[in-house]
């Protein structure tokens, strides 16, 4: 593996080992979301001078305002889309970011579609998973607000920016019994939310209070 992929002292193998440790004892349950972040280096979604901290159980800045998600909200929201499936056939990813999460779910799903507004960041993203050989993600330069309905319906959609409620508009791309999993809310008053669309209408579970960006609209 090229040496910058499998990384060395603070980014070295034994170093993720540390981190799904930590994950296993935070309530991560699923034993191939563990797998899959344990084998994912997140070292190379961050700028060097932050390659250090890759695996503390902490979001870092990837410039433009954004950040790279903490490990346990990545392994968590991954975890609460496969919850009911264990495999998914399309997942429709609101914020491309630095890429990290798309790679995460890359090898559960047929097809991740992935939305972004800021196109410098979906440039690096796309950088990144190139890098990592991953060949079944759309990527689309847009406002995530208007989601991609060409592709709809989905199994899944996941988000990792807040808006202050559930977009309708997302939940009409979802397929019946798909799920969201979104942090929904304003700034300190945030709840990850796991939303199943049914025949009529949707239902909500809460699942625990989250600290994310806001969900903005237009590009950049």
């Amino acid at each position: 593996m090229n040496i910058s992929l499998q990384g060395m002292g603070m980014t070295s193998l034994r170093t993720r080992e540390r981190m799904i440790k930590r994950l296993s004892e935070q309530g991560i349950k699923n034993q191939r979301v563990l797998e899959v972040m344990r084998d994912t280096p997140r070292h190379i979604f961050m700028d060097e001078a932050l390659s250090s901290r890759a695996y503390e159980d902490t979001a870092l800045p990837i410039g433009y305002n954004q950040t790279i998600s903490q490990p346990y909200i990545v392994a968590r929201m991954t975890e609460l889309l496969l919850e009911t499936t264990g495999h998914l056939e399309k997942v429709l990813e609101i914020g491309t970011g630095c890429g990290y999460q798309t790679a995460i779910l890359s090898p559960f799903v047929d097809r991740v579609y992935s939305v972004e507004r800021i196109l410098p960041l979906q440039r690096k993203a796309r950088t990144h998973i190139g890098e990592l050989k991953l060949k079944n993600i759309s990527y689309l330069y847009n406002d995530g607000n208007v989601g991609w309905p060409e592709y709809a319906p989905f199994n899944g959609i996941i988000a990792s920016a807040a808006p202050s409620e559930i977009p309708f508009q997302l939940i009409q791309q979802l397929a019946i019994g798909g799920v969201m999993v979104i942090p929904v809310g304003v700034n300190g008053q945030q709840m990850l939310q796991r939303v199943t669309r049914k025949t009529s209408g949707y239902e909500v579970e809460e699942i625990e209070p989250v600290t994310f960006v806001p969900f903005l609209s237009g590009k950049e």
